[in-house]
């Protein structure tokens, strides 16, 4: 049996958190999914740009958006860099933290909808309203 991607590993964590648990640090996400050093964060970060493109690609909110760094209470500089580069977030630095904030909160609302459609009807659903 073929074990189960990182990136996938930290979709089904992200999702399963309880609210009052969120956000999440890099280093307790790295903790949760029982990963030792060297090069923890590392790898962490990398399968949180795998979910943001499959987010980007599907019109889903970006669940890496749940997990943050403990000094500044906001995601690391690449969360920023590749929200640009995905076109999610505007190029202007200055507007970054509120994009994050409005992200956060679609994320929150995303995995609290009980009712969720499939991504396709619900991608196709919003641009017919």
């Amino acid at each position: 049996m073929l074990a189960m991607s990182l990136a996938t590993q930290v979709r089904r964590l992200l999702e399963a958190a309880p609210a009052d648990s969120l956000p999440i640090t890099y280093q307790q996400l790295a903790e949760a999914l029982g990963l030792t050093p060297p090069g923890t964060i590392q790898r962490v970060a990398q399968a949180l740009e795998t979910l943001m493109h499959e987010d980007a690609r599907q019109g889903r909110p970006m669940i890496a958006a749940l997990v943050v760094s403990r000094r500044t209470s906001l995601p690391a500089s690449g969360f920023f860099e590749l929200a640009v580069e995905l076109g999610c977030f505007p190029a202007d630095p200055a507007q970054h933290a509120k994009a994050y904030r409005e992200e956060y909160r679609r994320v929150v609302s995303d995995r609290e909808s009980p009712h969720k459609l499939p991504n396709e009807i619900q991608h196709k659903a919003n641009h017919e309203i």
